[in-house]
Parts: C-alpha cells; structure tokens; sequence
C-alpha cells in the first residue's frame, strides 16, 4: 500500500509541474555562471567539485531529477517549487501562503542562508548551491507564481499544433501534429523549445543582450514571485481558446526569454554576495 500511494503522489505530480524546461534551467545556470565575479567563481568551483558536470548549467535541473533518484525528498521538496496566493491577488502573506517556508520564496531564502554559512557541512552549502540555482529558475518562471485556481495551469487544458516533438514522457499524447497538453507545459518547454537551438547558441543570444533592467531588489525573491504573479494578468498569458499554434509561442517567447535573463541576473548577483569572502 505505501508503495502505491507513493506512485499515485508521483503521477499527480506531473514532470510539468516542474518550471522551465531543461533548456530553461540551465540557460539560467549558463548565463549566470558567465557573471559570476572571481570569488564567486571560485567558490561555486570548490562546491561543484565532483559533480558530472561541475557548473551552474551542469546542477540547474537537479531539484527535479530527485524525483527519480531520491523520491522521499522530492517529495519532502516539492512545495518549494512555488507559490501561490488567493485568486485575484499577487498580495503575499508568508503565514498564509508559505507557512514553515514551504514554497519558493522560503526555499531560495533558506537555502540561501545554508549557502552563505561556511560553518555548514560542504554537502549541505553543495545542495543549497544546487537548489538555489532551480528555484530562483523557478520563481521567474510565471506559472509557477500565479493566483489562479488551476495549479499554475497544470487543470488548463491546451490543444496546441506543433511540429515540435514533446518531450518524452508525453510522447503518448501527441497525434497528427497536435500534443494535449496544458498551458503550464506550454510555458516549461514549448516557448523556449520551439525556437530550436541548443544550449550554447541560446545562451549566445541571449548574452549578447544588455541585462534588462530591473524593478526589484537583487535580495527579494517575494518581489520576483510579483512580478511573475502580475505578469500572468498583464500579459494575457492565459489565451481566449485553448487551441493554440506557433502564433501563441512566438508572441509569449521574448517574455519567456525576458524572465529567464533576469533569473540569471540576478541568481549571478545573488552568488556573488552570498559568496563573497
């Protein structure tokens, strides 16, 4: 019995319910690792050590990939992929909506404290790094801090025409050229995906943008969740149909691309500090 509800507490946590996509993940981590300043880079070095891939890019996607080599802490981790506050209302109250620090905004603050004490044991401030690469991924990723009714669009259904393959977990719903889905999927994977281009040539076009200018503070990730919380309203995220083609993903791409270099930014600025000597 607890062998089945393990795997029916998984299913229902679909891989979609994860923000950006592979590619998203570690375009953050690339972009970032690309600003960090010389003490910052050399400690990021020394937590990485031993990793298969030792950077930003090569941990970004680790958060999640627990769900499969650590279940019972996927499980224990899941709520701090998120956040989300009442219908109709960006309006953030910690007690409310990340009580004890379950959610995204109480997980970058935690891990962030983890990472900045060197008295933690370096496995520790090694996972915080980790973790603090995704999540802040996470928080700019504005499906995954939204206020409707609808587990940040995993319950809005999309019927979307491509000839983008889908990843492969959901390879089963794809049929003559239209993938069922749902618009949280739509924003993980389908708007960066779809330009098709491979980690380094993303990463070169998006760093060869000036860093975009920022409203926040550098150490707020409550004002991050904000932005992407004001963000789903302002920009008409959630379509009139829910059929949609290209024409959808390529006007929602350059935002997509907007809130990913901001991630970086400030996930570079955030180390930098939280690292500095």
């Amino acid at each position: 019995m607890r062998r089945l509800l393990l795997t029916v507490s998984l299913l229902l946590l679909a891989p979609s319910a994860m923000a950006w996509s592979t590619l998203g993940h570690r375009l953050v981590g690339e972009l970032a690792q690309r600003h960090l300043d010389p003490a910052a880079s050399a400690e990021v070095a020394v937590l990485l050590a031993g990793e298969p891939t030792p950077t930003l890019a090569g941990v970004a996607t680790w958060a999640d990939t627990l769900r499969d080599s650590d279940p019972p802490r996927f499980r224990a981790t899941s709520r701090w992929h998120y956040i989300n506050t009442p219908p109709g209302t960006c309006g953030y109250v910690a007690e409310r909506d990340c009580a004890n620090g379950e959610c995204v905004i109480g997980a970058i603050e935690g891990q962030r404290r983890i990472l900045a004490d060197r008295r933690q044991p370096l496995a520790a401030r090694r996972d915080a790094l980790k973790f603090l690469v995704h999540f802040v991924g996470d928080v700019h990723q504005p499906m995954h801090a939204n206020n409707h009714d609808d587990k940040g669009g995993n319950a809005h259904q999309i019927s979307l025409r491509t000839d983008l393959q889908p990843e492969a977990y959901a390879r089963a719903k794809y049929v003559d050229g239209v993938m069922g889905t749902n618009l949280h999927s739509v924003w993980d994977y389908y708007l960066l995906a779809s330009l098709r281009l491979d980690l380094p040539r993303y990463a070169a076009r998006l760093d060869a943008r000036p860093w975009p200018p920022l409203t926040t503070p550098l150490s707020a990730p409550q004002a991050w969740a904000g932005e992407s919380c004001r963000l789903v309203g302002a920009r008409r995220i959630y379509p009139d149909t829910h059929k949609l083609d290209s024409a959808y993903l390529d006007a929602h791409r350059p935002l997509a691309e907007q809130r990913v270099h901001q991630a970086a930014y400030r996930l570079a600025a955030l180390l930098n500090t939280t690292l500095a000597p």
